[in-house]
């Protein structure tokens, strides 16, 4: 992985296709993501290599030269890809504001059960200690005289 002080461009949607592909089989030669490639549509392997010379190129990849067939890796991983592409996202569309980001994907499609358990936790474990407890009115009377 690279180091954080490194930027790392905003990837294509192109990119992320083959991202998504070296996320899944990471480290992997041009032939592998080609296969794994048109295994979801079709493209020539020639154009994979080519995207995969211009992500090196960017800093998105990195190419190990040791053996005939080169071997690519990702820069940087898929969670942190995904929260650079929706801080992004937050910043761009919702002023900074991850709850309104949040608020605006839950409206747009419903989420399932397990789904809203996993929301439901890690807002529990985002409550700062101010807010897991009300104060009661004795408690807060106490604490103003």
């Amino acid at each position: 992985m690279t180091p954080p002080s490194k930027i790392i461009p905003r990837p294509t949607e192109s990119e992320l296709e083959l991202l998504r592909i070296l996320w899944e089989k990471e480290p992997a030669t041009v032939r592998e993501i080609y296969d794994a490639l048109n295994l979801q549509r079709p493209s020539g392997y020639t154009t994979v290599l080519k995207m995969l010379q211009i992500m090196t190129a960017k800093g998105l990849v990195l190419r190990d030269e040791a053996s005939r067939a080169h071997v690519y890796r990702s820069v940087i991983s898929q969670d942190a890809m995904q929260s650079k592409i929706l801080k992004d996202l937050s910043v761009r569309l919702f002023s900074g504001s991850a709850a309104q980001l949040a608020l605006h994907a839950l409206a747009m499609e419903p989420a399932s059960a397990v789904e809203l358990d996993e929301i439901r936790a890690l807002l529990e474990t985002r409550r700062s200690p101010d807010t897991a407890k009300p104060q009661s009115n004795k408690t807060a009377r106490n604490a103003k005289g």
